[in-house]
């Protein structure tokens, strides 16, 4: 999946002129040690004492469910030869930026961030898919998480931070390839009828991701039928199922 960046041009201006520098820049692989499996890293949204969403069924919140339809997707991942890392696999408080920072940090391949949704007035129901907007990726991942990047050996700060720019913006095309990927493939296991399409939004927890992210609220935890149906072990194996089939037909 990973696109190869060969023969970027970086002209650098400087003083009265300007520099041109061409750097032969292999994709992320060169950075990290080499894989032979693609690494997805999947964000069970919430966690600790960031509980998420209320559930309509007592006692459920959106960080049980989000965890637990994590876990199956990993299932279901590493049984097609896909190595996953979760960024929690416990009940543990984890900042937005720490997410993001733990797929950088893995040279991960595809990052999906799984979420539960609600409304003020519990009545609405639908799964959907988000990428970020064209100013998320441009201008609030430069302000708000400027440090965020992936590790690359022997590459100075100043070249790595423009290989990083790069990779985010040629990761946008991925993204929505394999959020329309999802969004179908959940269409199939849920119906049309929950069908509220790929979205896009600034999504905090995708900011300064440098591979391609996405965003999967995968239901109304709130909703007095679907949030019962969220908190089913088959519907969570149906949904894990349908998200892992597309991130793995899409590698």
């Amino acid at each position: 999946m990973r696109v190869a960046y060969v023969g970027v041009v970086i002209s650098v201006l400087c003083g009265l002129g300007a520099t041109t520098l061409v750097h032969a820049a292999p994709d992320r692989a060169a950075a990290m040690p080499a894989r032979a499996r693609p690494l997805v890293v999947i964000d069970p949204g919430h966690g600790g004492s960031n509980p998420g969403a209320t559930g309509s069924v007592p006692g459920v919140v959106e960080k049980r469910v989000t965890l637990a339809v994590a876990r199956r997707v990993r299932d279901w991942l590493s049984a097609k030869h896909i190595d996953v890392v979760l960024t929690r696999d416990d009940d543990r408080t984890l900042t937005l930026r720490q997410r993001a920072a733990r797929a950088d940090a893995a040279g991960a391949d595809l990052f999906v961030s799984l979420h539960a949704n609600a409304s003020p007035t519990r009545s609405q129901r639908g799964y959907e898919t988000y990428v970020l907007t064209a100013s998320g990726l441009d201008v609030d991942a430069r302000a708000l998480r400027p440090d965020l990047g992936t590790p690359r050996t022997g590459v100075d700060a100043t070249t790595a931070a423009v290989l990083d720019d790069v990779e985010r913006g040629a990761a946008q095309w991925d993204a929505a390839d394999i959020a329309v990927a999802i969004q179908d493939a959940l269409r199939d296991t849920r119906g049309d009828d929950g069908d509220r399409g790929v979205r896009q939004d600034a999504q905090h927890v995708l900011l300064g991701a440098t591979m391609p992210a996405v965003l999967v609220e995968i239901g109304f935890i709130d909703h007095p039928i679907e949030g019962k149906e969220l908190v089913d072990p088959a519907v969570q194996d149906a949904i894990a199922r349908a998200i892992a089939g597309a991130i793995a037909d899409s590698m």
